[in-house]
C-alpha cells in the first residue's frame, strides 16, 4: 500500500495547490490513499464544509486535525457525520467534544488502512496523555488492519521523536505535523515503522508558516496584537509517501516531497 501523507493545508493557497496538482501526484508516485491535515485550511485556522468539501474534492480521502480543529465552530454541526474528518482523539471524553479521533478506510480493492490523530502536550493544551493512549488504540486498529497511520499533532520536537519510538513496530507510519516546517529526519525506524518529526507546510512558504511575514515582524518587532493574513508566494505541497507492507503493516519507505506548485 502506497500511502500520500500531506502537511498542514495553510489557507486558499493550500487548497488551490491540491487542486492543481494532487490528482497528478497521486498518479506519478502511485498512490492507494490520500491523508492530509486539514486544521488551518479556513483562513488559516480551522475548517468549514466548504474547505473540506474542496480538499476532498481535490483527491484527499481522509482529513486529520489538531489544536485549531474547532477554530470555526461551523464545524461542530457536521464533525459527527462525517467519518473522513477526524480530530485529536485525546481530547477529554464528553459529549461537548464532537467527531472521531481514528478511522479505518477501504481502499477500492478491499485493502484498509487505519488512522489515527493524536495532539501533543508539550506546549500545547493538557489533554488526555497520547503516550498511554496510543498502545491500546493501535491494538483496536489492528483488528481491522495491519497498516496504521498515526498523525501526531505536537509542538516538540522531543515529543514527536518520542512517541515515533513510543510506537516503533506497533503501526505502520508516525508523521509529524503543527509546526509548518519540513524536517530532513525521515526513517524506518528498527522495528519496521516509518517515522518523520514533521511533514511541513501545504500553502505559501514565503510568509511565516504560511502567515504575511509583514504582519508576523510587526508582532516581533513592536509586541502588538496582529490581524494574521494568509501569505501568497512560493506556494509548495509538502508530504511524504509511505509504502506499507500489506501483510505485516510495516513500513519498506518514507520519501519526503516538496513540490513548487505555479498558481
Amino acid at each position: 500500500m502506497r500511502v500520500l501523507f500531506i502537511g498542514d493545508i495553510v489557507g486558499r493557497p493550500g487548497r488551490r495547490a491540491l487542486a492543481a496538482r494532487l490528482k497528478s501526484l497521486r498518479q506519478m508516485h502511485r498512490i492507494d490513499i490520500a491523508v492530509a491535515n486539514g486544521e488551518n485550511m479556513a483562513d488559516g485556522a480551522g475548517v468549514t464544509r466548504k474547505t473540506f468539501a474542496e480538499v476532498i474534492d481535490a483527491g484527499v480521502d481522509v482529513v486529520t486535525g489538531g489544536n485549531h480543529s474547532w477554530a470555526k465552530r461551523e464545524v461542530l454541526t457536521f464533525a459527527d457525520e462525517e467519518p473522513r474528518l477526524l480530530r485529536p482523539a485525546n481530547y477529554p471524553p464528553s459529549e461537548a467534544v464532537r467527531g472521531r479521533g481514528s478511522g479505518v478506510f477501504d481502499l477500492p480493492d478491499g485493502r484498509r488502512l487505519g488512522v489515527m490523530n493524536l495532539s501533543g502536550r508539550v506546549f500545547l493544551s493538557e489533554l488526555e496523555n497520547p503516550f498511554l493512549m496510543a498502545h491500546e488504540m493501535a491494538a483496536e486498529l489492528r483488528r481491522s488492519t495491519p497498516a496504521i497511520l498515526v498523525d501526531f499533532h505536537a509542538e516538540a520536537t522531543s515529543e514527536k521523536v518520542a512517541i515515533g519510538w513510543h510506537l516503533d513496530g506497533h503501526v505502520s507510519a508516525v508523521v509529524g505535523t503543527h509546526t509548518h516546517v519540513q524536517t530532513a529526519d525521515e526513517r524506518i525506524l528498527p522495528k519496521g515503522t516509518a517515522h518523520i518529526t514533521d511533514v511541513g507546510m501545504t500553502g505559501p512558504h514565503d510568509g511565516v508558516i504560511g502567515v504575511d511575514r509583514e504582519i508576523i515582524l510587526h508582532r516581533f518587532l513592536t509586541q502588538m496584537p496582529v490581524r494574521h493574513e494568509i501569505a501568497q508566494g512560493d506556494v509548495r505541497i509538502n508530504a511524504v509517501v509511505i509504502d506499507i507492507d500489506d501483510e505485516t503493516g510495516l513500513a519498506r519507505s518514507i520519501e519526503r516531497i516538496s513540490d513548487a506548485v505555479d498558481l
